[in-house]
């Protein structure tokens, strides 16, 4: 056979060519390229594989691996050696590092759709499992710290450590069982839909119902347990992923102008931040448990010292003044409190200056802002970089405490600003009320500028989902909005609404996800397939 035309298209995962022949007949030809060192390849041409070297003294091309193909004119005979790699490789997966791209005259070769979907489960399995699970071990260690330091009645109300254990392996398997039952959901709707209406012809919107299908898996965490600050979260995060594809689009373009603002990521931390403080001080129960624990520990003040701000704050009369002088007796500072006080600092920090108490409450805030990011920067390492850890650990570790550090930054800088800002303006203004918290605790969020510039739309988007939820409730319980309670689940259908547009922009609009995370995602669903890509078949349907 003669060429007279070769065409190379390169990319990570393979290399195609379209060769033409003299007849000026197109012959497509899939080749995938796998390195063994720097002279030898392993080549896979049309189901066949055959070990290349550089041309020989002879001009002929050399052989390895013990490959004695023989080739004459348009016909071959295969080897032992060759036929039983190509056995092997006869079936290629969408979820293969090593993925096969095709030309539309070339028919493409069925792949193991039932191995996609086994791995797609196990994978997201193993990341549901390893993060929840990774959380509840640094959560249990710090409780059993914290235990340590109780005295015998309090130990005794806490729950034991083989307790803690024992939930903490439900809450793995549940998240597990959620996250392996998500992918595995979508990758059958997705495959099934393909196998069905073709893959060309339902590519725009097959992912789009895949995503929605598969959003009810998270009841498997708990069929009684709502996850509003999940769902909400999600949902910001298909917001992102829509304004960026908006973004794009020649006739949303210009309405999605203001989004590409450069600090955008900042203001919507201090809009965050408003509703989150101020909820924090004046109505914690709007609050999801789990967060308000995070604040309570976080904010560094005792629900008493709250409850006395809560009082000046709202107008009305102190109910625990006797109370916060017994909390700062304990302490070993004396501390006189006037009932027709106007500002509250001697009741948040005592006999100490503002700016002395802003000076320690960073030190101990820093101290507990630590072991909080350990396993934030420590286990996703472990999953999105499993492959440079044997290669550079050294290396990825040292990042990995530098993010700690910088992120414990972030973390004691906001929480310590937020009571530097409130007393700055209850100096000036010489008054408390909840204008006063709201005006002091927005500049909190600048404290987010510390953070590396790709994490700050991750911690604003979070943070804004809990202000969102913490909103909504307030809300709800003053009358204006109906009870959330009447919505059986709606943190499902918010979930499965969110999903379907995360998975759509996967599919259809890649280059809208940051490179961490579309790994992630290609190591469980596998690289999709190009929407112009013809629908495989089995090679039986071919021939």
């Amino acid at each position: 056979m003669k060429f007279n035309t070769l065409i190379f298209v390169v990319n990570e995962y393979s290399t195609s060519i379209s060769v033409k022949r003299k007849d000026n007949q197109s012959l497509s030809i899939l080749l995938s390229i796998i390195p063994i060192n720097t002279h030898t390849h392993l080549l896979c041409v049309n189901g066949y594989s055959k070990s290349t070297m550089p041309p020989a003294n002879d001009g002929s091309p050399a052989t390895v691996d013990g490959c004695s193909c023989e080739y004459d004119g348009d016909s071959h005979k295969t080897c032992s050696q060759c036929e039983r790699k190509s056995k092997k490789s006869g079936l290629t997966s969408s979820s293969s590092s090593y993925a096969l791209l095709s030309f539309d005259s070339f028919p493409v070769e069925d792949y193991d759709k039932r191995w996609r979907i086994f791995t797609a489960s196990v994978k997201g399995f193993v990341i549901g499992a390893g993060i929840k699970g990774g959380l509840s071990l640094f959560a249990i260690l710090a409780r059993l710290r914290r235990r340590r330091a109780l005295s015998l009645d309090k130990k005794v109300k806490m729950a034991s450590g083989g307790q803690d254990l024992i939930l903490a392996l439900k809450e793995t398997v549940r998240y597990g069982l959620f996250l392996g039952t998500f992918a595995g959901t979508f990758v059958s709707v997705d495959e099934l839909i393909a196998a069905l209406g073709g893959h060309r012809r339902t590519a725009r919107w097959r992912a789009l119902l895949a995503g929605a299908i598969a959003g009810p898996s998270m009841l498997l965490t708990g069929f009684n347990t709502q996850h509003t600050s999940l769902a909400v979260y999600i949902l910001m995060r298909a917001a992102v992923l829509a304004s960026r594809c908006g973004i794009k689009s020649k006739r949303f373009g210009h309405i999605c102008k203001p989004l590409t603002w450069a600090h955008g990521d900042i203001f919507l931390m201090c809009l965050a931040s408003t509703q989150i403080l101020c909820a924090y001080i004046l109505k914690q129960d709007s609050l999801p448990q789990s967060y308000k624990s995070f604040l309570n520990k976080h904010g560094g003040k005792d629900p008493i010292i709250l409850q006395g701000v809560r009082d000046i704050a709202c107008g009305m009369p102190f109910t625990n003044l006797e109370q916060i002088r017994k909390f700062y007796k304990n302490t070993g500072v004396d501390v006189i409190l006037d009932p027709q006080m106007k500002v509250p600092c001697s009741i948040i920090h005592a006999n100490q200056s503002c700016r002395w108490h802003a000076i320690s409450f960073f030190f101990q805030a820093y101290k507990r802002a630590v072991p909080v990011y350990l396993p934030v920067y420590l286990i996703p390492a472990l999953i999105v970089h499993r492959q440079g850890l044997g290669k550079r650990p050294f290396t990825i570790l040292a990042k990995g405490l530098f993010g700690t550090a910088r992120s414990s930054l972030f973390l004691s800088t906001y929480c310590t600003s937020a009571w530097i800002w409130t007393c700055f303006l209850f100096r000036i203004f010489k008054r408390c009320n909840v204008t006063m918290l709201a005006l002091g605790t927005f500049p909190t969020g600048l404290s987010l500028a510390i953070e590396k510039k790709s994490r700050r739309i991750e911690i604003s988007l979070y943070c804004l989902a809990r202000a969102i939820e913490s909103f909504f409730t307030t809300m709800s319980d003053i009358g204006y909005l109906p009870q959330l309670e009447n919505f059986k689940r709606v943190d499902v259908l918010i979930f499965s609404l969110s999903t379907a547009v995360i998975m759509h922009c996967y599919a259809i609009e890649r280059d809208v996800f940051r490179s961490k995370y579309l790994n992630v995602l290609d190591w469980v669903f596998g690289v999709p397939r190009s929407p112009h890509d013809a629908t495989p078949r089995k090679k039986s349907d071919t021939s």
